[in-house]
């Protein structure tokens, strides 16, 4: 567990920003991840949320030179060893099983887990891990609540994703047990849709500069 959570970290320490992207269409994939790369923000995360999802990350993870792409939204070991399969770099979910941690623990590619409350992040601590997302964040009680935990459940860093905004990044960004965050804002669906890769790699650029 030590060995993937150092890799896990050699990676979110890349950014303050992780993009999370809902890639509609897998031939927008790579020029969007040359994009963020360009910008600054080298790990991506694609998320299962669309049919081309597989695709696109295999396209980044085959043809994108500097990028470190995950997949994210992760349910079940069908889709981790689809992920896997297509190159992805590390694994994230909105929350875990015990179907998906000993997928976890027979793999070579480490997962960033999600967790909502103290009692998951315990649960989750118990198994050996200490690097957690912290999802949904702002419905779960926002840059305050992680602030609350971060005493009690000390040693725990999370990633915190969810209704987060260059607005509010730095509300999570300054705090002791946040290593960075993951938000969307990065690659807007108009500016995708435009092709607009010059307007996202400015996008990515501010979230690489933003500090705690």
């Amino acid at each position: 567990m030590g060995e993937k959570t150092a890799k896990l970290l050699s990676i979110l320490k890349l950014q303050p920003v992780v993009p999370v992207l809902i890639v509609e269409d897998a031939k927008s994939a790579v020029p969007l991840a040359r994009a963020l790369v360009a910008g600054g923000l080298k790990a991506i995360e694609i998320t299962l949320r669309t049919a081309g999802a597989l695709d696109a990350i295999r396209a980044v993870a085959e043809e994108v030179e500097g990028a470190e792409v995950g997949a994210g939204t992760i349910l079940n070991v069908a889709q981790w060893d689809a992920a896997v399969e297509a190159g992805s770099k590390f694994i994230v979910s909105p929350g875990t099983t015990q179907e998906l941690l000993d997928a976890a623990r027979s793999s070579h590619v480490p997962l960033l887990p999600g967790a909502a409350t103290a009692s998951e992040v315990m649960a989750l601590r118990e198994e050996g891990y200490t690097v957690l997302k912290f999802f949904p964040a702002e419905q779960a009680g926002g840059a305050a609540y992680l602030k609350a935990l971060s005493s009690p459940l000390a040693g725990t860093i999370f990633c915190p994703t969810g209704g987060i905004s260059l607005k509010n990044a730095h509300d999570y960004l300054s705090l002791p047990n946040v290593v960075c965050i993951g938000g969307s804002w990065v690659a807007p669906k108009e500016l995708v849709a435009a092709g607009d890769w010059a307007g996202i790699t400015r996008l990515a650029a501010e979230a690489a500069a933003l500090k705690g």
